[in-house]
């Protein structure tokens, strides 16, 4: 009797044990990356360097040209630099972290800086859907409004939207993380991604996510479709005007005054809606990971030299700080 109920009680304990190690709190995550081989990370480590490298050198170089050459003290040029502090936050976020992968072949990542990361990631990505929305407005109303563009757009107006942009931004990716801060990891760690992404996350929580996917619809359908709209609406009534225009050469300059944020917005958004506003059931883990290196790593380098390399006045600014060069002492 005495040896059945001792036989009971270790049981009982053992199966108290095992439940605590299996509910106990996930300390770190996996990153398991794009893959294994070492041969190709190396290689993939050299790609994204030199990628990281050119991103940040591109958006340096548009800011302080857009910030020393006066001509370029414009509101459109005030958003594209707010744009390019965007682009090296978002860059920043998740490819440094990726190259130490490549480098040390350690996956893990911290509990903490993987909501961190999160954190960087949400607020970038907002601020830039935002700002993309904002700078097809400025077109709007250079286009539509010439005659008023300098009231609707003025200085008071640029500082407020770049003020707005950040600051809804943030508050975003503060509730978002702080949401995920009190779920429960209690089962799997490994994230199949090259970074910390809220699908992937929430997927291994084993607490109630009700309130994560709420707030995660509502920052989609606003910050996703809201600012998808405001810039179809604004590209609507551009074209509209473009068309009504008789003269061929000017349908031919407001139209190239606004064809390269038509592009980038396109590219942009186009990755944002497939990774966060498609249907669950269509979701892939693998795909995802090929579309979000679009808006987090070939997006920061492609925005710097769309809206610098097809923009007369970028020309001349850049040639004339050529030209000042040469003359410099050596």
């Amino acid at each position: 009797m005495w040896a059945a109920s001792s036989s009971s009680l270790i049981k009982l304990v053992i199966g108290i044990r095992v439940a605590e190690i299996n509910n106990s709190t996930i300390t770190e995550f996996v990153l398991l990356g794009f893959t294994n081989s070492v041969e190709l990370q190396i290689v993939l480590f050299w790609v994204f360097a030199f990628i990281y490298a050119a991103a940040l050198t591109a958006n340096f170089i548009l800011m302080f040209t857009i910030s020393t050459y006066k001509k370029l003290h414009t509101p459109m040029y005030f958003l594209i630099f707010n744009l390019s502090i965007v682009n090296i936050l978002s860059i920043s976020v998740t490819t440094p972290r990726l190259l130490l992968s490549f480098l040390s072949h350690s996956k893990t990542i911290s509990f903490y800086g993987c909501i961190t990361q999160v954190f960087f990631i949400i607020w970038a990505l907002g601020s830039e859907l935002l700002l993309l929305s904002f700078m097809a407005f400025d077109r709007y109303a250079a286009i539509c409004h010439p005659l008023h563009y300098t009231v609707i757009m003025r200085k008071e107006v640029c500082v407020g939207i770049a003020l707005f942009v950040w600051i809804v931004g943030m508050i975003n990716s503060a509730v978002q993380a702080g949401l995920m801060l009190q779920l429960s990891f209690c089962d799997s760690n490994v994230i199949n991604h090259f970074f910390c992404d809220i699908p992937a996350i929430l997927d291994l929580a084993c607490s109630d996510t009700s309130r994560n996917h709420f707030t995660t619809m509502v920052a989609d359908v606003v910050y996703g479709i809201g600012s998808c709209m405001l810039t179809l609406a604004s590209y609507f009534f551009i074209l509209r005007t473009i068309v009504r225009i008789r003269s061929i050469e000017k349908k031919r300059k407001a139209f190239s005054t606004c064809s390269s944020h038509l592009f980038v917005v396109s590219f942009y958004f186009s990755a944002i809606i497939y990774t966060y506003i498609r249907p669950s059931s269509v979701y892939s883990l693998d795909k995802d990971k090929l579309v979000s290196l679009i808006y987090l790593v070939v997006t920061p380098v492609v925005n710097p030299l769309i809206y610098s390399l097809r923009n007369k006045d970028f020309k001349e600014a850049v040639k004339m700080f050529t030209g000042k060069l040469k003359f410099l002492p050596t």
